[in-house]
C-alpha cells in the first residue's frame, strides 16, 4: 500500500504524486493498488480518467463522489450502475472532497474488502478501524468492521458499530443487512428474522428487503410465508433491468411453493425461469429434479438434466440429479458412476449419499449401500436422519425410495 498512501500524502500536501505511483514494482498488488490511486488522483485534479471503469465497485463509488464533488454529476451517476439499494441512494448525489482522508480511508478499504471473504484476522479489523480514523463518516467502512467482528465472535461490538450508521444514509439497507447476517452467524436466528420482517414491512420496502426476509423465513422452514414476499419481487419489477434477477426471482418463488406443497404453481414458475436461462445450470436442475421427485415427464425432466450436467459438469448436485433421475426411469446402471462421482465430490451431502445407498440396494450390493447410508446419516437432520436409520435396519423397504 506504500505507493498509494505516498501518493495520496503528496497530493493533499500539494505536491507530485506521480513518483510514488510510477514507480516500478514486480509485485502486482503494489502495482494495482498504485494504478487505482493514480486513477483516483487524476480525477481529484480534475481530470476524467478512462480507467475508472476498471476500478472495483468499492473505488468505483469512490471516483463517482469525487466526481459529485467538482459538479460532475452525469458522469459520477454513470458509474452507478445497478439496483442494489445503496447505489440507488449514492446516485442521487454524494459529493466528496479527495483530502487525505479520503484517499487513506478508501485504499484500507479496499484491501480490507479483499480480506472480507476470509477469516476475520485482526489485520482486516484494524484496517477497518483505521479507515474509520482517517474518514469517521465513511460508513462503508463500518460495514466491513462489523462484519469481521461479527464473524469472529464479537457480536455486541460488531452491533455497535452498525449503530453508528446514518439510519437515513446511503448505507442504511446495507447496515440492515449486515445486521441479520451478523445475528445470523451468532445463531440469534428470531432477532434477525424479527429485523428482517420489519424491514419489508416498510412503506418504502425495496425487493432487496422481501428477499432477505423470505430468504430468512425459507431457512426457518416456513416457505409457505416465504411465497408472498418472492411474489412481490415479481409483481414490483424493480430488478427486471438486471438479466440475473430475471430469471433467479422466478426460480426462489418456484422453489418456495414447490417447499410449500404447490407444485402445479411451482412448475409454472420454474418453467419460466427455464425460459429466460435456458442455459442456466441451476434454473434446469431444479427444474428437472423438481419433476423427477413428482413423478412427471422423466423422459423430459432427464433430459433437462443432462443439459444442466454438460453445461457445469463438476457440480456435484447436478450430477446427482442426473443420476438419481436415471435411476428413478429404470436406468440404475447408467445412474451409478454418476452418483458414485457426486458422492466423492460432496462427502458430506447427505442426499447424495442417500441417493448413492438407494442405488447400491437395488442393484444388490447391500454392503455398500448400508456403508453410503451410515455415512449420509453423519450430517443428516429431522425426517433425513430417521429415514435413513430405517434404511439402514431395514433395507430398502417398499415404498422408501425418494
Amino acid at each position: 500500500m506504500a505507493p498509494a498512501l505516498t501518493g495520496w500524502t503528496a497530493f493533499a500536501r500539494g505536491g507530485d504524486p506521480a513518483p510514488a505511483l510510477g514507480a516500478t514494482t514486480k509485485d502486482l498488488v503494489a502495482a494495482r493498488f498504485a494504478t487505482e490511486t493514480r486513477t483516483l488522483l487524476l480525477i481529484a485534479a480534475g481530470q476524467y480518467d478512462a480507467g475508472v471503469a476498471a476500478l472495483g465497485n468499492d473505488l468505483r463509488v469512490a471516483a463517482a463522489q469525487l466526481l459529485f464533488g467538482k459538479g460532475q454529476d452525469e458522469a459520477a451517476r454513470k458509474l452507478m450502475v445497478g439496483s442494489d439499494p445503496t447505489i440507488v441512494a449514492l446516485r442521487r448525489g454524494a459529493p466528496a472532497k479527495p483530502t487525505l482522508g479520503f484517499g487513506v480511508s478508501r485504499i484500507l478499504v479496499r484491501v480490507a474488502g479483499d480480506l472480507a471473504g476470509a477469516t476475520p484476522t485482526p489485520l482486516s479489523i484494524a484496517l477497518a478501524q483505521a479507515a474509520l480514523t482517517a474518514d469517521p463518516s465513511y460508513d462503508r467502512a463500518r460495514i466491513l468492521l462489523a462484519d469481521a467482528l461479527g464473524k469472529g465472535g464479537a457480536v455486541a461490538r460488531a452491533l455497535t458499530v452498525l449503530d453508528g450508521i446514518d439510519a437515513n444514509g446511503p448505507y442504511a439497507s446495507a447496515a440492515a443487512a449486515e445486521r441479520v447476517v451478523v445475528l445470523t452467524t451468532a445463531g440469534r436466528d428470531a432477532e434477525a428474522l424479527a429485523i428482517a420482517a420489519a424491514r419489508a414491512e416498510r412503506v418504502d420496502a425495496d425487493a432487496y428487503d422481501w428477499q432477505r426476509y423470505a430468504d430468512l423465513l425459507i431457512t426457518a422452514d416456513r416457505p409457505a410465508d416465504a411465497v408472498p414476499y418472492y411474489r412481490r419481487m415479481l409483481d414490483a419489477g424493480d430488478r427486471d433491468a438486471d438479466s440475473q434477477h430475471a430469471w433467479t426471482d422466478w426460480l426462489q418463488y418456484g422453489g418456495a411453493l414447490d417447499q410449500a406443497g404447490r407444485w402445479p404453481e411451482a412448475r409454472e414458475a420454474l418453467a419460466k425461469a427455464v425460459a429466460r436461462a435456458p442455459n442456466q445450470p441451476l434454473a434446469l436442475n431444479y427444474l428437472g429434479f423438481a419433476r423427477v421427485e413428482h413423478g412427471e415427464d422423466m423422459v423430459g425432466a432427464t433430459r433437462l438434466l443432462a443439459h444442466a450436467a454438460t453445461l457445469d459438469p463438476d457440480n456435484a448436485s447436478i450430477t446427482d440429479s442426473l443420476g438419481w433421475a436415471y435411476h428413478l426411469g429404470g436406468n440404475t446402471r447408467r445412474a451409478l458412476p454418476l452418483l458414485e462421482r457426486a458422492a466423492v465430490a460432496e462427502p458430506a451431502n447427505s442426499e447424495i449419499g442417500e441417493h448413492l445407498g438407494d442405488v447400491y440396494w437395488t442393484l444388490g450390493r447391500r454392503y455398500e449401500a448400508r456403508y453410503a447410508w451410515r455415512a449420509a446419516a453423519l450430517t443428516a437432520t429431522g425426517d433425513d436422519g430417521r429415514r435413513l436409520a430405517t434404511k439402514i435396519a431395514d433395507g430398502l423397504l417398499s415404498g422408501s425410495r425418494r
